[in-house]
């Protein structure tokens, strides 16, 4: 194998690279582990692909933000940075304005404005200043001229408190709650259909929660195939 691709947590079509998936949650593999089914890490993949002789490795992740997880990636790669002709790290989905506005306007495009009705998108929150990304996105629904659709986050700003401060004005409403993460799965059940809609409704709104990830929705993936499209580029020959 003279060239390899390798994708963190998603599937890729790419033609002409060997295709290696991994994951990075060593907490996930273990319990894939556990089921018979094994996934490599990111060393693993490198060090099976470098025994193997593969010339050029490029690594596409599918983390939504700059954050811890995806700095941990890039630490772990970058080991292996004279094993290889190239080895190159893609971005993540949200990696600067230009990515942060085309999400705005295709979120705000796929949940069109229905009367009395507002839309709240939870997402994990990061630490630092990938954390910007979610005001930011917020900022970008306002300029959009979306005032019906929020966004909020478990674990960073803006908070539940956040939130509740931007309904007060507009009386009690129904609410929508989104997960705002690539998987629905235990913030998604816990935090959003847990304390967020339990307090949504202390307050007066008509909560209810939606279940489907970024992951599952087409637009997304749509944005995820064109940073590959965009990131494979650069290597075309």
């Amino acid at each position: 194998m003279e060239r390899a691709l390798i994708v963190a947590s998603f599937g890729s079509g790419a033609p002409g690279y060997g295709f290696v998936r991994v994951f990075t949650s060593p907490a996930v593999r273990r319990i894939l582990a556990g089921r018979g089914e094994r996934v490599l890490s990111l060393t693993e993949a490198l060090e099976s692909l470098r025994s193997a002789g593969t010339r050029r490795v490029l690594i596409q992740p599918t983390h939504l933000l700059c954050g811890v997880e995806y700095e941990r990636l890039k630490a772990e790669s970058e080991s292996f940075s004279g094993d290889f002709e190239t080895l190159d790290l893609g971005r993540p989905l949200l990696s600067d304005a230009d990515d942060v506005r085309r999400f705005a306007s295709r979120l705000s495009a796929a949940h069109p404005a229905r009367e009395g009705a507002v839309t709240v998108f939870l997402g994990h929150g990061a630490e630092r200043l990938a954390g910007a990304v979610y005001p930011a996105l917020q900022t970008g629904l306002r300029l959009e001229g979306w005032e019906d659709l929020l966004v909020g986050s478990v674990k960073g700003w803006p908070t539940l408190d956040d939130v509740l401060r931007q309904l007060e004005p507009g009386g009690p409403r129904r609410i929508e709650l989104v997960p705002m993460m690539l998987t629905a799965g235990r913030h998604a059940r816990q935090d959003m259909a847990g304390e967020w809609k339990s307090r949504l409704e202390r307050a007066g709104h008509l909560v209810t929660c939606s279940f489907i990830g970024l992951g599952e929705r087409g637009w997304v993936q749509k944005m995820y195939r064109e940073r590959l499209d965009t990131f494979l580029k650069k290597y075309e020959m």
